[in-house]
């Protein structure tokens, strides 16, 4: 019995792995077509566009309504839908406008050592703030910025990094309460979805305030359809659930580390589709990025060999 424990244990993390990193991989091709749309509809725009496309196609794999839910979870949720769906995004966009998105790329990515710090403090059950971690963490970030920066001058521009880390304070916010939400109950589609719903409660002010039109006109064109369609089915519907379910079965620090392959894919992508040059620097951070996620998570890939030969009995 231990042992189909074990097992189990081990099929279920290893879905877990894999589900984080495919969401990773699919949300680092997300710059191509936000990239496209923002040449026809505002940022708040396209998030709301999105994730209604998201809400709805969830709402019709799951028709199930989330009934007779008490206050304090409501209010989990909520918090979730506000950080995760309507802040981060927000913050993040607000902070292209006033600073370099290679800055942007380096501060957003510091949401796994937030994420660790306040797991501390609301996650008593998670993994503890390993030495390993912290290190990776080191390892990785170094990567980041050879990658974003590419031997270009770091140039600080307060104002918008300031906002690109608190962007990152509210991922790892959305985080933690996602891992509060796990222990509800809830199927992920049916948690995702009412966090969809409240993050587009608190995008109507502002989107009302910034202008913004509920059902864009651009809409009715081909491109911007498409990519509209990409990022609300595939990135919002269908990666924010992995990356819930993910957080439901490793906790929110183990899941949170996989943001450091975010901008690996971003220039793998540029490359192969956009034609933009590998470069040395690139490669080079690249290899310290893969090498403090591997360091990050030597507990987990322990884990998983040793449970591995039990597995196959």
């Amino acid at each position: 019995m231990n042992t189909a424990c074990a097992a189990g244990s081990a099929d279920s993390s290893l879905r877990g792995h894999c589900t984080a990193l495919l969401t990773i991989l699919f949300w680092g091709t997300t710059f191509i077509a936000t990239k496209v749309l923002l040449e026809h509809m505002q940022p708040l725009e396209i998030l709301f566009s999105r994730f209604v496309l998201g809400y709805v196609a969830l709402w019709i794999i799951m028709p199930r309504p989330l009934l007779h839910v008490p206050a304090r979870q409501e209010l989990v949720l909520a918090g979730a839908g506000f950080f995760g769906i309507f802040l981060y995004y927000l913050l993040e966009n607000v902070a292209l406008t006033y600073t370099f998105a290679s800055n942007v790329g380096v501060m957003v990515v510091v949401a796994p050592l937030f994420t660790a710090l306040l797991a501390r403090f609301f996650l008593p059950g998670e993994n503890r703030l390993r030495l390993n971690f912290l290190l990776g963490f080191l390892l990785a970030m170094a990567g980041i910025c050879l990658i974003s920066f590419n031997g270009t001058r770091f140039a600080l521009s307060p104002k918008g990094d300031i906002l690109a880390v608190l962007a990152a304070l509210a991922w790892a916010c959305y985080s933690i309460l996602i891992r509060k939400a796990a222990e509800f109950g809830y199927s992920s589609i049916q948690v995702t979805r009412r966090t969809f719903f409240y993050g587009l409660l608190f995008m109507l002010p502002a989107l009302y305030v910034t202008d913004g039109s509920f059902l864009p006109q651009a809409l009715s064109e081909p491109v911007c359809l498409a990519n509209i369609a990409f990022l609300g089915l595939g990135a919002s519907a269908a990666c924010f659930v992995s990356w819930n379910y993910s957080i439901r079965v490793l906790g929110a620090l183990r899941t949170s580390v996989y943001i450091y392959l975010t901008p690996v894919v971003t220039v793998l992508f540029s490359h192969f589709l956009l034609d933009e040059p590998f470069t040395l620097m690139i490669c080079l951070g690249t290899i310290l990025t893969l090498a403090g996620l591997i360091l990050s998570s030597a507990e987990d890939l322990r884990e998983l060999r040793r449970l591995a030969p039990r597995r196959r009995h």
